[in-house]
C-alpha cells in the first residue's frame, strides 16, 4: 500500500487528506504559528498512527506529500519579511510608491497607502537603459551599481529586487546586475524581474518582484525546514508544493519565485471544487470556504476554474502571477465579535488558535463566531471537537456576550448574551452574503443560476441559510469539506503555467517569434518535469496567448491549442493570426458580452500551462432514495434562527446513502457542523456527501 498526503496550512488548523487506494483519511490538528512544520509533522504522525504504523515507515510508503502553505500570505499580512532593497533603473525610482492610483476603499478618506516594502532609502537607481524592441540605449554602470550595492549592505539589507526597464525583453542587464549583488551583498536573497515575471507593464512587474523578494526568504526557509524534517523521518520523494495558478510542482521550481505560493490553500480548494462539481454534474458553481479565520470565494464555470495573470491585488500588493481568482473577507469561526461606536462587528481580527475562541479554553477572552455558535447550540459541548482532539467550553462565552450586550446601544434592557450572539451570527452571515454578491456582480453573474459548494470546518454550518439569502436552491457540502484545501492539492495536477511578452497586431504577428517563445518555454517546462522524474511523453499543454483590444490596459489569456504533446508548436500556419483573432473575439464576448468588431485585436504575450495527470481522489454524484429513515441520537436546545428550540442532532457516522434528514436539524461529521436551518433538508448522495436542497 502506497500513500499520497495533501497539506494545508490555515490560521488555526493545519488540515490533512490521506489517499490510500480510492479510500480518503481526513484528520486536523492545530497550526503551530511559531514553527509550521512542527503542526505538519504532528499530524503525519497521527496519521501514522491510524494506519498503524511508525512514522518512519509510513513516510516511506508516501509516494507524494503536496503541501498548500499559507507563509508568503502570512508574511504580508503580519508584514514581517525580509528587509528589503530595490534597484531599478534611473528615473524609475519612485514608480513602485505612485501604484495605479486604486484605493481599496474609495469612501475612506483616512485610508493610508500600504506600508512600503522598500522605502525610498533602500529604493537606489543606476544608469541604464534597454529600449522597447531589446537594443541597449544605455550600457549598465557597473560602478553605480556596486555603490548602489554599498548603500544597500550598510542598511543590511537581506533580499534585493532588481527590476530595469524593458528587462523582460532584453534581460542582459538585470542578468549581470544579479552576478553582481550577489558578489557585493552575500547571503541576500535576490529577486530578477526578468525571472519572476518576464512581462510587462512595469508597475506590475516591479511590484511581483519586490513582494517575491520580501517573502521569498521566509517561504524558502520554511519550505527547507519542512523538507529536512520529512526526510530525516524517512521521506524519500519530492516535497510538492501547491501553487497560486492551482497546479503542484516541486519546492526546487518554487524556490524560483516563491510569490507562486501566494494564496495556494485557497487555490486549492477551488480546484478540489472543480472536480467534485463536474462529477455531480454541477460545472457552475459558487466556491464558499469558511475556515478560522477568513472567508473566501471564487467561481468555478463549465468545470474550470482558470488562473488569471495581471491584476491580483493580495494583501494591498498588486501580485502578477496567475492565481486562481479568490475573493477573501475576515470572516471565520475565529472572527472577533466586537462593539464599534453602538454597532456590533464581527471581524476582520481574529483570534487565530493561539490563543483561539474562548471556548476552546486556552486562554482566549474576545468573543469569537466560533463563541456565538456554542452559545446558539449549534456547537456542541458535550463531546470531543475536531475529531476529539479537545473539547469546547461554554465557560467564559456568556460573560463574554453579556459584556458585548451591556455595550450595544439602543436594544433595550432585556438584551442579553444569547441575543448578542445571535446578532453576531447574523452579522457575519450578512457580510459573507454581501461578498458574495460583489463577487459575483463583478463577473456579470447572478448567484441564482449557481450551485454552492460550501467547505472549510465552518463554511457547512451556514451555507444554507447564505444560500437562502442569495437565492440558491442546492448546496454540496463534501464529506470531505473541513480538509477540502487538503484535498484539492491531491486533485491538483503538477503545472508549470509561466509567460512571456510579446507585443504584436493579430492581424500581423511574427510567427517565428512565437514559435521561439514557445519552444523557450516548453524548454523551461521539459526540464523540471523530468528532474521531477516524470516522462516527458506525458506532459501535455495548453498554448496560450493573452490578447486585448488597442488601447485596453489589461489582457485575457485564451487558450489557442490546448492539451497537446509538448514541443508539438505544428498548429501555427498561416492562419495564425485570423484564428487567434476570432478565438480572442469569442472570449471577450464570454467575459465582457460585447466585442468590437471593426477594431483589431493584439497580443500582448504567449503562455504556456503544462501538466501531468497524476492519481487522484475519485469523485461522482447521484442521489437515489434508499427510504430508510434516519435516526436522531439526541436533541439539543439550539437557535436555528427561528429562535431555540429542541433540535434534533444526527450523527454522521450514522447516515447511510440514500437517506434525508428533515429541517430543522443538526448533523455532526468528525470536523464539520452540518446545518440544516427551515425550508431545506439535507440528502446523503449514492458516494456519502451531502448536499441540502429545498424541502
Amino acid at each position: 500500500m502506497t500513500y499520497r498526503v495533501g497539506i494545508d496550512i490555515g490560521g488555526t488548523f493545519t488540515d490533512f487528506a490521506l489517499l490510500k487506494g480510492d479510500e480518503v483519511v481526513l484528520h486536523k490538528n492545530l497550526s503551530t504559528p511559531e514553527d509550521r512544520s512542527l503542526g505538519v509533522m504532528e499530524g503525519l504522525g497521527k496519521l501514522a498512527e491510524k494506519e498503524g504504523l511508525e512514522l518512519g515507515d509510513f513516510l516511506g510508503k508516501c509516494e507524494a506529500i503536496v503541501h498548500g502553505t499559507t507563509v508568503a500570505d502570512n508574511t504580508l499580512i503580519e508584514m514581517n519579511g525580509a528587509l528589503t532593497g530595490l534597484i531599478t533603473t534611473e528615473g524609475f525610482r519612485d514608480e513602485i510608491e505612485y501604484r495605479r492610483g486604486f484605493k481599496e476603499d474609495i469612501w475612506d478618506v483616512r485610508l493610508a497607502p500600504p506600508k512600503q516594502i522598500t522605502p525610498r532609502r533602500r529604493r537606489l537607481t543606476v544608469p541604464e537603459r534597454i529600449l522597447h524592441d531589446g537594443t541597449v540605449h544605455h550600457a549598465l554602470d557597473e560602478d553605480a551599481l556596486r555603490e548602489a550595492c554599498r548603500k544597500l549592505r550598510l542598511q543590511n539589507v537581506e533580499a534585493v529586487a532588481i527590476s530595469f526597464l524593458f528587462s523582460f525583453v532584453n534581460p542582459e542587464h538585470e542578468r549581470r546586475a544579479k552576478e553582481i549583488v550577489t558578489q557585493e551583498i552575500q547571503n541576500a536573497y535576490i529577486s530578477a524581474s526578468h525571472e519572476v515575471l518576464p512581462r510587462a507593464p512595469e508597475y506590475d512587474r516591479t511590484s511581483t518582484t519586490v513582494v517575491n523578494a520580501y517573502v521569498g526568504p521566509r517561504v524558502i526557509g520554511y519550505l527547507e525546514k519542512l523538507v529536512q524534517r520529512l526526510v530525516e523521518g524517512g521521506y524519500k520523494n519530492q516535497l510538492m508544493v501547491m501553487q497560486a495558478a492551482g497546479g503542484v510542482m516541486t519546492k526546487e521550481y518554487i524556490d524560483g519565485a516563491p510569490i507562486r505560493v501566494l494564496a495556494s490553500g485557497p487555490a486549492g480548494g477551488v480546484i478540489g471544487s472543480a472536480h467534485t462539481g463536474s462529477a455531480k454534474g454541477c460545472p457552475d458553481l459558487l466556491c464558499v470556504d469558511m475556515g478560522g479565520t477568513s472567508y473566501d470565494m471564487s467561481l468555478v464555470v463549465g468545470g474550470q476554474a482558470p488562473a488569471e495573470a495581471g491584476w491580483n491585488m493580495h494583501h494591498r500588493y498588486l501580485i502578477g502571477v496567475p492565481m486562481v481568482k479568490v475573493e477573501t473577507l475576515g470572516a471565520g469561526g475565529g472572527s472577533i465579535c466586537h462593539v464599534n461606536a453602538g454597532a456590533l462587528e464581527v471581524g476582520p481580527k481574529s483570534a487565530g488558535s493561539e490563543p483561539g475562541p474562548i471556548c476552546y479554553g486556552r486562554g482566549g477572552t474576545e468573543p469569537t463566531v466560533t463563541d456565538a455558535l456554542v452559545m446558539l447550540g449549534i456547537l456542541s459541548t458535550d463531546e470531543g471537537f475536531a475529531g476529539g482532539s479537545f473539547s469546547l467550553s461554554k465557560k467564559g462565552v456568556t460573560e463574554a456576550f453579556q459584556t458585548i450586550a451591556e455595550q450595544m446601544e439602543d436594544v433595550g434592557d432585556d438584551y442579553d448574551a444569547e441575543q448578542a450572539a445571535f446578532d453576531c451570527w447574523r452579522v457575519v452571515n450578512a457580510n459573507m452574503s454581501q461578498g458574495v454578491r460583489r463577487t459575483t456582480a463583478g463577473k456579470g453573474i447572478d448567484p441564482k443560476d449557481l450551485v454552492m459548494l460550501a467547505y472549510g470546518g465552518n463554511g457547512p454550518a451556514f451555507a444554507a441559510i447564505q444560500a437562502e439569502d442569495l437565492g440558491i436552491k442546492r448546496v454540496l457540502v463534501p464529506k470531505a469539506s473541513p480538509t477540502f484545501s487538503a484535498l484539492g492539492t491531491l486533485v491538483a495536477n503538477p503545472t508549470i503555467d509561466e509567460e512571456r511578452s510579446y507585443i504584436a497586431s493579430a492581424k500581423a504577428p511574427d510567427l517565428d517569434r512565437i514559435r521561439q517563445l514557445w519552444t523557450d518555454l516548453s524548454t523551461r517546462a521539459r526540464k523540471y518535469f523530468t528532474d521531477a522524474h516524470f516522462d516527458a511523453d506525458d506532459i501535455r499543454v495548453n498554448y496560450q496567448l493573452n490578447m486585448r483590444y488597442p488601447g485596453q490596459n489589461f489582457s485575457l489569456s485564451l487558450d489557442y491549442k490546448a492539451d497537446v504533446p509538448l514541443g508539438d508548436l505544428s498548429f501555427i500556419g498561416d492562419d495564425f493570426g485570423e484564428r487567434a483573432i476570432e478565438l480572442f473575439n469569442q472570449r471577450h464576448m464570454d467575459e465582457y458580452a460585447h466585442i468590437r468588431e471593426h477594431e483589431i485585436p493584439e497580443i500582448s504575450g504567449v503562455r504556456l500551462a503544462a501538466h501531468v495527470e497524476t492519481r487522484t481522489p475519485k469523485a461522482s454524484g447521484g442521489f437515489t432514495p434508499s427510504g430508510k429513515a434516519p435516526t436522531p441520537a439526541k436533541k439539543r436546545r439550539a437557535n436555528l434562527g427561528e429562535g431555540f428550540a429542541q433540535v434534533p442532532i444526527y450523527r454522521g457516522k450514522d447516515l447511510e446513502a440514500g437517506m434525508e434528514v428533515m429541517s430543522p436539524a443538526i448533523i455532526e461529521e468528525t470536523f464539520t457542523t452540518i446545518v440544516v436551518y427551515p425550508g431545506w433538508k439535507a440528502q446523503v448522495d449514492d458516494a456519502g456527501d451531502y448536499q441540502l436542497v429545498k424541502a
